[in-house]
């Protein structure tokens, strides 16, 4: 099971499925990450917060434990 917070940059990957509960997950889904989309990983800050990626045409910056409930492969 790899997370989008483990994938390095530069790479695409695919959404497999989200973790977490209610309000959490319902944000990351609003955000335009569903399952079966994919996901550009642009950048990663020095510290590994944000993560930079790019969704359905638009950029997007992610905290390190929203990208942690992301399942990609």
């Amino acid at each position: 099971m790899k997370t989008l917070k483990e994938v390095p940059c530069g790479q695409t990957v695919t959404v497999k499925k989200l973790n977490g509960d209610g309000p959490v997950k319902r944000r990351i889904m609003d955000m335009g990450i569903t399952k079966g989309i994919a996901v550009y990983v642009r950048k990663v800050a020095p510290l590994g917060d944000p993560v930079e990626v790019t969704v359905r045409g638009y950029e997007l910056s992610l905290r390190k434990a929203d990208a942690e409930m992301i399942e990609v492969e």
